[in-house]
């Protein structure tokens, strides 16, 4: 109930700053009179109409790009209709935060009856727009620089369009700056820091705003220039905007498949894996979060987990099934079988960082280095080695084997602490502890205290 009361709160209050925005927009907007008569009689209704569709469209189609992160070349038409109505010189402000009003809701939201993400999508998006229309209007140069009245049109100079595309990138990168923080502070607010998991990849995903609102600027000065004309060229480079996303966020999508199923081999190959990698990579993502691990780092992590047993997959049946602790030799055995899979796990471009992780999480026999065959070798482990390290081995002594029963989550920790392996780094064991008691979990059977004459009897 009390999560509830702080979703409409919060909702709420992004709904409330929205109009907030408009607001200020309209007793703010340059020389135009602020009466409601002179807005009706001047405001650009027709490229309003334009942009708010396309703006609406693309915004509806919005496609997965990370962990609970959706985006469309929205923007691209943002920086273009700011362009346009700063160049047509009325209610730029105005108009270009109504644009964002016409899409708050999601698909979902449609279906699932849902008020607080429409509320807050609603603030979020209406402020980013305003903000970045204020840009436009602060850095274009001035309208009488490239507008003739008395033939009513745009005639620029190559250096005024530059400066134009150049405020169109400043104000993507600002409306997308502001659209992100609000998103993250919306959520902090709304699931706290635990629910929360920081996004990758958002130099790539900065980068692509950019040069959207780079391109957004050109295409406004073309539609200044050609007027209705152009439009059909305009939608299509929207089009063309939104595919980009779309192909992003479907080669995302096949590397998840592709490690799903490689999850799905292995449990298939052995029994004892099933669950395991989900915990090891759960694990790995608690000790991130206390290590201050960038988004891209936690989600290199979970992929590392997921795969840093696939080498098993051409470990002889004999090792497999023993019983007890290996010899050398077997363990000698198991590596260079597994070390086989990492090869060829290697070859493929977007794991290749993760199996240099995994090729040197596994402990070492003496003298032998953390790295193999066709990889980097180390006389000491990485950080994300040592984690991942340490989140396997913890999993694996909290859970019962074939041969032993399980270790309580005290005794883990202890054991972990008294190997002398590097691998297992003290600062690693303290965060992973610390992740688990913030979350309230444990992990093994209860530890049982026994008194001193007891165990003495015993």
């Amino acid at each position: 109930m009390r999560d509830r009361r702080r979703r409409i709160l919060i909702g709420t209050v992004y709904f409330v700053v929205g109009l907030l925005a408009l607001a200020v927009a309209f007793l703010v907007e340059g020389d135009a009179p602020r009466t409601w008569s002179s807005l009706v009689d001047t405001f650009p209704i027709g490229n309003w109409t334009l942009f708010a569709i396309a703006y609406f469209v693309l915004s509806f189609q919005s496609v997965e790009v990370n962990d609970r992160m959706y985006a469309s070349a929205s923007p691209m038409v943002a920086i273009t209709a700011g362009v346009v109505f700063v160049g047509g010189g009325s209610w730029s402000l105005l108009a270009l935060g109504l644009v964002a009003a016409t899409s708050p809701f999601g698909l979902e939201d449609l279906k699932e009856r849902h008020i607080f993400l429409p509320a807050f999508n609603f603030g979020q998006l209406v402020l980013s727009a305003v903000a970045a229309a204020a840009v436009l209007e602060a850095l274009m140069p001035v309208r009488t620089r490239y507008y003739s009245e008395e033939r009513d049109t745009f005639d620029f100079a190559w250096d005024v369009i530059g400066q134009i595309a150049l405020a169109a990138a400043v104000a993507a990168l600002v409306y997308t700056v502001v659209n992100l923080f609000a998103i993250r502070l919306g959520a902090r607010l709304v699931y706290g820091s635990s629910g929360f998991v920081p996004w990758s990849g958002m130099g790539v995903l900065f980068t692509s705003q950019m040069a959207m609102g780079f391109l957004g600027g050109f295409l406004g000065v073309v539609l200044l220039v050609s007027g209705i004309s152009i439009v059909p060229l305009v939608l299509i480079v929207f089009v063309v905007g939104h595919l980009v996303f779309t192909s992003y966020a479907q080669l995302r999508e096949a590397h998840e498949s592709t490690l799903r199923g490689f999850i799905l081999a292995l449990e298939a190959r052995d029994l004892y894996t099933r669950g395991h990698t989900e915990r090891v990579a759960y694990f790995c993502g608690l000790i991130g979060e206390q290590l201050a691990f960038t988004g891209t780092q936690l989600e290199r992590m979970r992929w590392a987990a997921i795969i840093h047993d696939m080498g098993k997959l051409a470990v002889p049946v004999e090792i497999m099934e023993k019983q007890g602790r290996l010899t050398d030799d077997e363990y000698r055995a198991l590596r260079r079988a597994s070390h086989k899979v990492d090869d060829l796990l290697s070859e493929v471009d977007f794991l290749k960082p993760m199996v240099q992780i995994c090729s040197g999480a596994h402990p070492r026999l003496s003298h032998e280095d953390f790295g193999q065959t066709g990889h980097s070798h180390t006389t000491r482990p990485t950080l994300e080695q040592k984690v991942l390290a340490v989140a396997d081995a913890f999993d694996a002594m909290t859970s019962t084997r074939g041969y032993r029963m399980a270790f309580s989550q005290p005794k883990a920790f202890s054991t972990l602490r008294e190997d002398e392996t590097p691998l297992y780094d003290n600062d690693v064991i303290e965060a992973l502890e610390k992740g688990l008691r913030l979350t309230g979990r444990s992990y093994g059977p209860p530890e049982i205290q026994i008194e001193p004459e007891e165990a003495a009897r015993a």
